[in-house]
């Protein structure tokens, strides 16, 4: 017989947490997800697209106690890293391009892991023997799942989370699994969604479908993930993400500047040091240059050239008054850059107005 959950050690920890500054904490049983059978089937659909690792270690990334043997319990934080205030798009001045939200600040998985390790480390010295692993989006689990059934929020139709209180989607999600059996929290029930599909119309290559969101039409995936040619339709795009994507965070009621929203504080690390970047900037850059170099591990997932080919593709979507002679001279250089995949070098080619 397993020993009774340990409640004042729950609420200890679920205190350091808050005092940590995590924006909602919780706590859940390490069991098996409940959409194994939906999950497989979107893997089987191809809807991961490139994304191979969604695949991989599936197991584990099905059942927590399967990663972490004879874990018992997964504590749950997440982190605001916007307030929902409205974002300005890049109409004036040079043509640029929006960055997600959550990328503009430090990197959040630093943000987080600094938070978690030490609260994990002082637990494995009071409890020798016993695990705690912190998982910060790396790991293979479904922090999502976890993040409702521990309270944190409940997922919309845009399959994101939305935190309860006012925090909308601006959160990040991390945890930490332990095989210590835990007081569980009340889980966030219910449908946050209703009627209602802004996220669906709003997307902008129309990638969501309700609680479902097809990669390979997802702008985050397409910027971010993919490194071939996107289909010819992504060109035809109106929106202006160079960088990730927003746009159903943006539409969600849960997600909007409210007065209840602005009551939440957005931590200081995720202040942003950068919301967009020019076109003709980002197609200048080169490997060495410091502007390239001294962006954050998130920001340095897509290669130099995808960063490019992003550039290239925000730029054919310009009308003719909005190019200036030195974007056009910044198309011809990547034109004629030979360290360019030829794919880039001929969208450049196909770009000019």
């Amino acid at each position: 017989m397993s020993a009774a959950p340990d409640l004042a050690l729950t609420n200890e920890i679920l205190k350091h947490l808050r005092e940590a500054g995590f924006a909602r904490v919780g706590v859940c049983h390490a069991a098996p997800v409940d959409r194994a059978d939906a999950f497989q089937s979107w893997l089987a659909a191809g809807h991961h697209a490139d994304m191979r690792y969604m695949a991989e270690h599936l197991a584990e990334r099905l059942d927590p106690r399967v990663m972490v043997p004879g874990a018992q319990s997964v504590v749950c934080v997440a982190d605001r890293y916007s307030d929902g205030r409205p974002d300005a798009r890049s109409v004036d001045g040079a043509p640029a391009g929006r960055i997600a939200r959550y990328a503009r600040g430090r990197d959040y998985h630093a943000v987080l892991r600094e938070r978690l390790e030490p609260i994990a480390e002082s637990l494995r010295n009071r409890f020798p023997g016993q695990r705690f692993r912190v998982c910060v989006d790396t790991a293979p689990i479904a922090e999502r799942e976890h993040a409702v059934r521990a309270g944190i929020g409940r997922i919309g139709k845009h399959t994101l989370v939305i935190g309860q209180g006012g925090l909308g989607s601006w959160i990040v999600l991390g945890a930490i699994v332990t095989t210590v059996r835990l007081q569980p929290t009340e889980a966030a029930g219910g449908d946050p969604c209703g009627s209602c599909t802004r996220c669906i119309d709003a997307c902008p290559t129309q990638a969501i479908e309700p609680w479902k969101v097809k990669a390979d039409r997802c702008i985050s995936y397409l910027t971010i993930e993919h490194h071939g040619e996107p289909a010819a339709w992504f060109r035809e795009r109106s929106d202006d993400w160079l960088f990730g994507c927003d746009a159903c965070i943006e539409a969600c009621p849960h997600s909007q500047w409210t007065v209840k929203a602005r009551m939440s504080p957005v931590r200081s690390d995720y202040a942003a040091l950068q919301r967009h970047f020019t076109l003709e900037a980002v197609l200048r850059w080169r490997e060495t240059d410091p502007a390239f170099q001294s962006l954050s591990p998130v920001l340095r997932r897509p290669s130099l050239a995808n960063w490019k080919r992003n550039a290239l593709l925000l730029a054919a979507g310009l009308s003719a008054d909005r190019w200036n002679e030195g974007l056009r001279a910044a198309v011809c250089a990547c034109e004629a850059d030979e360290t360019l995949p030829i794919s880039v070098r001929q969208l450049a080619a196909s770009t000019h107005p």
